[in-house]
């Protein structure tokens, strides 16, 4: 890799990146590289890899930017960070992004890393759980709030369940047999099976329910006034997650350098598990980053009728494939 990845990203140096004024789009980085700040749905993982991909190998300052990343994490909301310019760039789920349009918060997707939802149910290996329904009766922990639960209780009958507050700890549900707890595919089973507990998953996508995850996102405001910039910058994204694909192992050991509380072993697992539903699907035939109105419409009229959403809106105004290779 040729450059390092250390001086641009990690944890902030600064609270806030103020976008220098630039006049006409037409005239944006004539005066150098802008500054720009991206803030992570979570901490620095195999999930953001374009993005170190792009930063190692210098995409972005090759199209002009010069990033500053801000770390994610349970208390950080990158739709508020954005929403208050306090970043330029966010990365969320595409429900997350549907629930802020209902609070007025106007942003704008502009590409979806990942072309479905990797969640799940876990539970330990043997526990009887082959479908919605069978968590009745069980101890389930759950994020409050989360927006896919909502959906679940909706669509079947989960009233026999013990909902408990998920923290992101498992050892409640390492102890307890026929517990079942919330999970990514990517990640939480590895970190138990290396701890010698064989779990298996449902995935929440087998309800219908499969929205787009880790979507890159603007405000609609910031899309306007810097269309050049926004251009410049999903470019440099998804040619970070083509770099990404034939280079993890490489990319995964710089990642560990910004966030050492994850091993490169863990980083690898959550990359190859990832894979498909980076490159695959529709990203495929299409490109990474694809997204469609249908996928879009399917999940807004989701939460809809969910009453999750107060009015309806014109699905166009939550996205925008302007920036996203012609397919």
């Amino acid at each position: 890799m040729k450059r390092s990845l250390i001086a641009v990203t990690g944890l902030m140096i600064a609270t806030g990146v103020i976008l220098a004024g630039c006049g006409e789009e037409g005239s944006a980085n004539e005066a150098g590289p802008e500054e720009v700040k991206l803030v992570l749905n979570w901490f620095p993982k195999a999930q953001h890899g374009g993005v170190y991909a792009g930063i190692e190998e210098g995409l972005f300052e090759d199209h002009q930017i010069n990033l500053t990343v801000e770390p994610g994490g349970p208390q950080v909301s990158p739709i508020q960070i954005v929403a208050a310019g306090d970043a330029d760039f966010g990365l969320a789920h595409a429900d997350q992004l549907v629930i802020a349009r209902n609070q007025g918060i106007e942003l704008v997707a502009v590409a979806a890393t990942m072309q479905g939802s990797p969640q799940a149910f876990m539970f330990h290996e043997g526990v009887e759980i082959n479908q919605f329904e069978d968590l009745n009766g069980r101890e389930v922990f759950i994020q409050p709030g989360i927006t896919y639960w909502d959906f679940l209780k909706n669509e079947y009958d989960l009233s026999g369940v013990n909902e408990l507050a998920y923290n992101g700890q498992n050892v409640t549900f390492i102890e307890k047999q026929e517990s079942v707890t919330q999970a990514f595919v990517t990640s939480e089973p590895f970190f138990l099976e290396r701890e010698g507990i064989p779990t298996e998953t449902l995935l929440v996508s087998e309800s219908g329910y499969d929205p787009y995850n880790v979507v890159l996102f603007v405000t609609e405001e910031y899309l306007e006034e810097h269309s050049t910039i926004v251009e410049q910058f999903v470019d440099s994204y998804l040619e970070g997650w083509e770099l990404y694909k034939d280079n993890y192992e490489e990319i995964n050991e710089v990642i560990t350098e910004v966030n050492p509380n994850i091993a490169v072993e863990e980083l690898n697992y959550e990359a190859e598990t990832q894979y498909e539903y980076i490159y695959g699907f529709d990203a495929a035939s299409h490109g990474t980053g694809h997204m469609t109105l249908d996928k879009w419409g399917t999940l807004k009229n989701q939460l809809l009728d969910i009453n999750l959403l107060d009015e309806d809106f014109e699905t166009e105004e939550i996205f925008t494939t302007e920036f996203l290779p012609e397919s």
